[in-house]
């Protein structure tokens, strides 16, 4: 990873203060030892007239996988992907975000003992990234750092240069220049939006992130019109965090409007003032919705079809009512995290007689799925390529037949409501397709049609007037229980 830093001077006001304010001499080449590398700090060039620092941070890839191993405390998701094959460790990211504050410490928080007066001098500054991830393309770099003062330069980065068919890669080269900044200034901007164009971190991101987000953020994120994204983007979309910051952010906010400090705008609410709800997750709002409908049909006998790691076999549990409830899927390792959900191994007798988990592929029918009143499909069908559906319609529509089947899939037009997701991307990296409405209906509707059930739709969230629901249900029902009906 490599980051330069150039100013320019005169004899009166030398480029090389900038060393003065890195706390790093021009004519000594430094290393620092970082948690995942090493990072040099070189002047290629240091005159009166121009002066260049330059970061270098060589990663230790094989510390990178074996710290993060991919989830968790410390995961880095693509350097566990590739193991030790990826460009992660030659692009900029949190590492060299992390590496800056560690480097730089005392010029991002504008100190500097031996020249007091240089720190809050605003300085011409020219910053160059070779290579940046910028999920969201040079648009979104122009977003973020065009409000703050900078001239953006951010070219994107060709897959093969020898193959210029196959496109753009995510990456962009990043030049960027202002003469109104303080160099304080612009390292807090690179420290907040290195990971936030990554859309990534290589550690696990706690409560106290919070904290280093404002104190970065300090005099500019209050006011940034790309605020919410920001800062979702850098505590990993963790919507508790996220909501705190939001709210401290708009506590300085109206701290600086009127003139207080903050404390004494937060002193003003009342202790007892009720706080506001926290919005249920989508993923609750999809199995309150089942439990519903499961409910409305008289169902007792349930299947969960590709119940995954057996959430909403957890809840069918919790209802006496629901008598027997039988988890499928094909992965022996969700079947195995869902046992341990479910506390199987101590489960007593007679709720153990109520629940079984059952690997099989619901490619092919399967004579243990037939006789059931309900059969439930949350979130699976997008995961499988399109030619594999009639197989899966046949195995649960035409060979198990269960009296009521719900389908729930995603509502691609309600995902440009999703301010953290990339236009054109799906929500998940497994997923082979989303619908619109529309497609969805016309493939119920199909279904419905070849095997003989009535079909009705039910919104799952927030129906936006505009595009829909987040999530749609589909409710199957045979023709003969929705005559008797």
């Amino acid at each position: 990873m490599f980051l330069t830093i150039s100013t320019t001077g005169s004899a009166e006001r030398p480029a090389t203060d900038l060393g003065f304010l890195l706390h790093k001499h021009p004519e000594k080449a430094q290393r620092f030892s970082t948690s995942y590398g090493t990072a040099h700090v070189v002047y290629p060039e240091a005159d009166a007239e121009r002066c260049t620092a330059a970061l270098l941070l060589e990663v230790d890839a094989v510390a990178l996988v074996r710290r993060g191993k991919g989830k968790g405390r410390g995961g880095a998701p693509d350097a566990a992907l590739a193991q030790y094959v990826n460009g992660r460790p030659y692009a900029a990211s949190s590492l060299l975000a992390v590496a800056l504050s560690a480097v730089f410490s005392s010029a991002m928080r504008g100190v500097c003992n031996a020249r007091p007066e240089l720190p809050g001098r605003p300085l011409p500054l020219r910053v160059e990234i070779p290579a940046l991830p910028a999920r969201g393309g040079p648009g979104l770099v122009g977003r973020l750092f065009e409000p703050l003062g900078w001239r953006v330069g951010a070219e994107p980065v060709a897959l093969d240069g020898e193959f210029p068919q196959w496109g753009d890669s995510r990456y962009v080269r990043l030049v960027l220049e202002a003469e109104t900044l303080t160099l304080a200034e612009a390292l807090r901007h690179l420290y907040v939006l290195l990971p936030v164009l990554d859309d990534a971190k290589h550690y696990w991101v706690a409560s106290d992130e919070v904290d280093k987000l404002l104190r970065a953020g300090a005099g500019w994120l209050p006011g940034h019109p790309e605020q919410r994204l920001i800062t979702s983007r850098y505590l990993s979309r963790r919507w508790s965090l996220t909501r705190e910051a939001m709210e401290r952010l708009e506590l300085v906010r109206l701290a600086e409007a009127d003139d207080s400090d903050v404390e004494e705008i937060d002193n003003a609410v009342a202790v007892e003032t009720e706080a506001e709800e926290k919005p249920t997750p989508l993923a609750v709002q999809r199995r309150e919705a089942i439990l519903a409908a499961l409910r409305a049909a008289g169902a007792s006998r349930v299947l969960d079809l590709g119940c995954g790691q057996g959430q909403l076999v957890q809840a069918l549990l919790r209802d006496p009512s629901f008598t027997e409830v039988v988890g499928v899927d094909v992965s022996v390792r969700a079947l195995t995290i869902a046992s341990r959900r479910l506390k199987l191994d101590r489960m007593g007798e007679r709720q153990a007689a109520r629940v079984k988990l059952l690997q099989g592929s619901l490619a092919y029918t399967d004579k243990r799925l037939r006789g059931y009143d309900a059969a439930v499909l949350s979130e699976v069908i997008e995961h499988l390529d399109l030619p594999r559906l009639p197989a899966l319609e046949y195995a649960v529509f035409g060979a198990a037949r269960p009296r009521t089947v719900l389908v729930t899939t995603p509502n691609v037009e309600y995902n440009v409501r999703w301010e953290s997701l990339p236009a054109g991307h799906v929500r998940h990296g497994d997923h082979r397709f989303e619908w619109t409405r529309d497609e969805f209906r016309a493939w119920a509707g199909t279904v419905a049609e070849r095997h003989g059930y009535e079909v009705e739709f039910v919104p799952v969230g927030p129906d936006d007037p505009e595009v829909g629901p987040p999530t749609q249900m589909a409710v199957f029902v045979t023709a003969q229980e929705a005559k008797a009906a």
